[in-house]
């Protein structure tokens, strides 16, 4: 085995650090207080190649890898602390980019592609609904067959750049006596007739993610406007989400990363009892651990992106990755509380949004009770 990185990768990483250090953090700590989603900063962002990263040279994007595409959010996430900003920009990338990109037809590749690629259209995937979420195949919304094409009535929420999204991915039943094959996937523009989104509802994780619900009333979409065949909905979300819990928690094993650093930081700066507090054993082993977890994580999410890259069946080990990789999180931001202590529950300071920001990750991408399921059907333990 090698785990030496190439020199090309070396570059990317590096590439990627300054970016988010010098273009991203700065200004950071106010937009999250605010919860500002930054346009112009996802304009930056999209130019350097974050909103098209995985997506076909030919089509605008840079080409990567799921690998190298995980390098380089890694170290978005080691770079900057707005969680929220590179977690709307993975969603756009993996949840919308990816599923019209591997399953669309030419003429929507080369009309939209490009353009969401390049991040001047800002993409929405639009799945969830109140009762479905785990089980996202009991949606209500519905695609009714018409002539020329099918009229969309339903309401998703929780939808990541909704208030902000120049397109929808909509995904709606067009069989309601199916479940994985009586879903499919529709291109939508904001401007659609019928189509309305809420304003960006506030929440304390993840804030400068703008994100807010969608009403479909009566949407007509051309048939031109479905992506894959009729049915191929599901396939098309069990595709992205394996992109998309790959890749997006890179950001996570990026902030354990940023987490390490500060840990250290503190541990060696901070006095208390006449000797900085990192020569207590209770305050080293907490580092220990964020450093043992960050190297787990890191072995973890590289091998499973290395699998899917060759071709091989990499679910079991993506599932995994999620898994531990949002656990580690949550863990790691409880250990730098307490290596902070009083000064960790200070917003200027940062400290508590890590946890705010690690909480929801056991949760989106499919739950982690969801995540031990599919590891229990891939060891043969289930059906």
């Amino acid at each position: 085995m090698d785990f030496e990185l190439s020199e090309q990768q070396k570059t990317f990483i590096q590439a990627s650090l300054d970016f988010a250090t010098k273009a991203i953090e700065p200004g950071a700590a106010q937009r999250i207080s605010n919860q500002t989603f930054d346009r112009a900063l996802w304009k930056l962002a999209s130019e350097f190649g974050f909103s098209g990263l995985p997506i076909p040279d030919n089509y605008g994007g840079s080409g990567l890898s799921a690998l190298d595409t995980m390098l380089m959010f890694e170290a978005l996430g080691k770079g900057s602390s707005d969680m929220g900003f590179a977690f709307s920009l993975a969603a756009h990338t993996f949840a919308t980019a990816v599923p019209l990109w591997r399953f669309g037809e030419t003429h929507l590749l080369d009309h939209y592609l490009p353009k969401i690629a390049s991040g001047d259209l800002i993409a929405a995937n639009a799945v969830t609904e109140t009762t479905a979420g785990s089980d996202i195949y009991q949606m209500k919304s519905k695609a009714e067959k018409v002539d020329g094409g099918y009229k969309i009535n339903g309401q998703k929420c929780f939808i990541t750049n909704a208030p902000a999204a120049d397109i929808f991915l909509i995904y709606a039943k067009t069989d309601p006596n199916q479940s994985f094959f009586g879903v499919s996937s529709f291109l939508v523009e904001k401007e659609t007739p019928g189509l309305s989104v809420s304003k960006s509802c506030e929440k304390h994780c993840l804030p400068t993610s703008t994100w807010g619900n969608v009403f479909m009333d009566d949407v007509f979409v051309p048939e031109t406007q479905r992506v894959g065949f009729e049915g191929a909905g599901g396939a098309m979300f069990h595709d992205s989400m394996i992109w998309e819990k790959g890749c997006l928690f890179a950001i996570y094993v990026g902030a354990i990363e940023r987490m390490l650093d500060k840990a250290i930081e503190q541990a060696k700066t901070r006095e208390q009892f006449g000797q900085p507090i990192g020569h207590n054993q209770s305050i080293s082993n907490k580092i220990i651990d964020i450093k043992a977890r960050l190297e787990c994580a890191k072995l973890m999410l590289y091998r499973s992106g290395w699998l899917y890259d060759q071709g091989k069946d990499a679910e079991c080990q993506i599932a995994l990755s999620k898994l531990l990789i949002s656990e580690f999180a949550v863990q790691s931001s409880l250990d730098l509380i307490q290596i902070f202590g009083g000064s960790a529950i200070d917003p200027e300071m940062g400290i508590l949004q890590n946890l705010l920001d690690a909480l929801p990750s056991r949760i989106f991408s499919g739950t982690n009770e969801i995540q031990r399921e599919i590891i229990a059907r891939k060891l043969g333990l289930r059906k």
